[in-house]
């Protein structure tokens, strides 16, 4: 059986992956396992002793986004989808990879926010890093259009 690694951010991008890894799923027979990964929040000042409650804002956004992935889950299964979740804490790249390796992932389906190249130059992104060092082919889902 084929399997779809989807990593989803819930962004407005997700709706867009989730579709089109749902149908590819569905075409190949496969299954397809959601993942979402929560970034703890990154302290870069002296006010670090502010945020000494870390744990308790990290452990609110892993209750939100397992209540997010189950609702998917439910949706996508009603449709006929075989799915699964997963939800990790840390850095997306090294989970996504760790996750597409450890499920013998075929595809990893994940999206592209349309940010600029100056964006992608001091920020970095996500996707460009997995596909980098992918163990297999990853099919990007552009940002929906704007409608004129």
């Amino acid at each position: 059986m084929k399997t779809i690694l989807t990593p989803v951010d819930f962004s407005a991008v997700s709706n867009g992956v989730v579709k089109a890894a749902a149908a590819l799923a569905q075409a190949l027979k496969g299954r397809l396992v959601l993942l979402h990964i929560v970034q703890p929040p990154v302290i870069t000042s002296e006010y670090g002793a502010v945020m000494a409650n870390i744990q308790e804002i990290v452990a609110i956004s892993e209750k939100t986004a397992g209540r997010q992935l189950a609702k998917l889950e439910r949706r996508l299964k009603a449709g006929g989808t075989r799915t699964s979740t997963v939800l990790l804490t840390g850095g997306p790249v090294a989970h996504i990879l760790e996750q597409a390796g450890k499920l013998r992932a075929d595809y990893i389906v994940m999206g592209s926010h349309g940010h600029s190249a100056l964006f992608e130059l001091i920020a970095g992104s996500t996707t460009t890093g997995v596909m980098k060092k992918a163990p297999c082919p990853v099919v990007v889902v552009p940002p929906a259009r704007k409608k004129k």
